[in-house]
C-alpha cells in the first residue's frame, strides 16, 4: 500500500485519478501496471454494455455503479497516455468541453435554432467541417467498422440519406429487400460460400433499411426476438420435460408442434 494514500469517507474525480496512478505506480498492482490499450479494449465494450443493461432495468443504483466503471475505463486509458506524456485526463476533459461549447452554437454563441432538426443539422455541419470531411462519403468512412454491423448498417445508410441517397417510399425497400432474398437464393444454389456470405449481407443491410422506413431500431428489433426466442425455447423445453419428451430425439416435426402449442398460449396470454 501506498504511504501516502489518503482514505476518505467521499471521493471525486481526482481522487480517481490519482488512484489510478497508485496502481499503476511503484509499488502498485502488477496487473494494473502491465495492462495496455489493446489488453484492456474490451473491458471498455463490456462496461459500455451493462450500463446499457443498467438503463434497460430501470435500475438506478446499478446505473451509478456501471458509470463508474465507465468512467475507470476513461482513467485507465489517459494514464496510460500520461505516463508517456501524450496527453492527460485533463487533455480530455478539456477537448470534450471545447467540442460541446463549438458544436452548441445556440446556446454558446448567437445561433438561433428552430427546435432540434436544426440542431441536429448544424451539428452535423460542424462536425464534417472540424473533421474536414468534404463529401458524404468521407463522413461514411469515419464511421467506426468496430461498430455493431446493425448500428454501422443504420449510420451508413443515414449519411447517404442526407446526401439525397434514399429510395422514396417504403414499398420500393420491400422490393429491393425481396430483389436481395432472390439474389441470395441463387448464390444457395450456385454453392460459392463467397457468393452466399455477400448476397446474405445485402439481405441484412437491406433488412436494416427496411427498419429506418419503418422508424424501428435494428439493434433493438433483434434484440427484443432474441429475447422472445429464448423465453419461449424455454417454455418449450419445460413443456417437453412435464410430457416425458426427450428433445434430442424427437423429430423436428414433435419439436415443431411444441414450438406452435407453447406460441398460441404466448398469443392468447397477450
Amino acid at each position: 500500500m501506498t504511504d501516502s494514500f489518503e482514505f476518505k469517507d467521499k471521493y471525486d474525480f481526482y481522487d480517481l485519478v490519482r488512484i489510478m496512478k497508485a496502481l499503476r505506480g511503484e509499488g502498485g498492482c502488477p496487473w494494473d501496471a502491465q495492462q495496455t490499450h489493446e489488453s484492456i479494449k474490451k473491458n471498455f465494450i463490456e462496461e459500455t454494455y451493462e450500463v446499457i443493461e443498467a438503463i434497460n432495468k430501470k435500475d438506478p443504483e446499478l446505473l451509478c455503479e456501471e458509470l463508474g466503471d465507465v468512467l475507470l475505463q476513461v482513467v485507465f486509458h489517459a494514464e496510460m497516455e500520461s505516463e508517456s506524456n501524450v496527453f492527460s485526463v485533463d487533455e480530455v476533459t478539456d477537448g470534450i468541453c471545447k467540442k460541446l461549447i463549438e458544436r452548441h452554437p445556440h446556446v454558446f454563441g448567437e445561433i438561433k435554432v428552430d427546435g432540434v432538426d436544426d440542431v441536429l443539422s448544424n451539428w452535423d455541419t460542424i462536425k464534417r467541417n472540424t473533421k474536414g470531411q468534404k463529401t458524404q462519403s468521407q463522413a461514411m468512412q469515419s464511421i467506426p467498422r468496430e461498430l455493431p454491423a446493425l448500428m454501422r448498417s443504420t449510420k451508413t445508410q443515414e449519411k447517404a440519406k442526407k446526401a439525397g441517397f434514399d429510395w422514396d417510399n417504403i414499398d420500393d425497400v420491400f422490393s429491393k429487400l425481396d430483389e436481395e432474398i432472390a439474389e441470395l437464393k441463387n448464390a444457395y444454389k450456385s454453392g460459392v460460400k463467397k457468393d452466399i456470405e455477400e448476397e446474405l449481407g445485402d439481405v441484412l443491410f437491406s433488412t436494416v433499411n427496411l427498419s429506418r422506413f419503418l422508424k424501428c431500431d435494428a439493434e433493438e428489433a433483434l434484440t427484443s426476438s432474441c429475447d422472445k426466442f429464448i423465453s419461449r425455447y424455454t417454455k418449450v423445453e419445460n413443456l417437453a420435460k412435464e410430457r416425458g419428451i426427450n428433445m434430442k430425439e424427437s423429430s423436428l416435426e414433435e419439436l415443431d408442434k411444441l414450438w406452435d402449442e407453447v406460441k398460441e398460449d404466448c398469443n392468447i396470454s397477450m
